[in-house]
């Protein structure tokens, strides 16, 4: 397996809306690297979990400010992915959650 799949992909983003999403239209959401493109992001799915990838969607999402004491900060920006898979197909990673 492609160790350039899992730099990809930093990790799954579980939500109630990304629950719902995948038991009733098969999308996957995830954390990944602010440079991938979709073409990688389709890759790496599809090597790492076996599946047929039908669609991905991206999103840049900028940091939110934080106030520290009496300092402003922000969080890291991060880009997440929403992925389509083939229907009837399933990831064992997502199941029970």
């Amino acid at each position: 397996m492609n160790e350039k799949s899992y730099r990809i992909l930093k990790r799954p983003l579980v939500t109630e809306k990304s629950t719902t999403e995948k038991d009733e239209h098969n999308k996957l959401f995830f954390e990944v690297d602010r440079r991938a493109n979709k073409i990688e992001i389709k890759e790496a799915v599809e090597q790492i979990f076996k599946v047929d990838v039908l669609d991905v969607a991206t999103m840049n999402v900028r940091g939110k400010k934080k106030r520290v004491g009496r300092y402003f900060t922000k969080r890291a920006d991060r880009k997440k992915a929403m992925v389509t898979i083939k229907p009837g197909q399933r990831v064992e990673f997502f199941e029970g959650v």
